[in-house]
């Protein structure tokens, strides 16, 4: 396995780890989707990053995930989900985390439908790159 590809898998673990967050807090009323969406973020920015680490294309340390999706222009590929999707997530990793006023730019069904989505779309990339390292 090389090292682009071992991380790709590393940062879709931890991306695993957080949308396993993002549906334990989700029914948590005292949490709030707040809480809940900031770990969705977390979860789509990973996922992106493990596609990005998986084509060795570089990033800068950004949680804009309209930023991150488009360094993929570089290899002609396009996220599964709207950049709408990404700008309305991208506020709760940072903007949002501090504010204890409850802000909905997104459901959190909306939020679980965009990270499902990523997750599938980088564990696919992985498992084509891997079979062809490994056929």
């Amino acid at each position: 396995m090389t090292a682009l590809l071992e991380e790709a898998r590393r940062l879709l673990n931890l991306a695993k780890r957080d949308q396993a967050a993002f549906l334990a807090l989700l029914g948590v009323e005292a949490a709030g989707l707040s809480v809940a969406c900031f770990h969705a973020q977390q979860a789509a920015e990973k996922s992106i990053k493990a596609v990005l680490v998986l084509h060795g294309i570089e990033f800068r340390r950004t949680h804009d995930l309209l930023a991150l999706a488009a360094l993929l222009s570089e290899t002609a590929m396009t996220l599964p989900v709207s950049d709408d999707w990404l700008i309305r997530l991208t506020p709760y990793a940072v903007e949002f985390r501090y504010d204890d006023d409850p802000i909905h730019l997104i459901s959190g069904r909306e939020a679980e439908q965009v990270v499902i989505t990523l997750i599938k779309f980088a564990e696919e990339l992985i498992a084509q790159k891997q079979s062809v390292q490994n056929p």
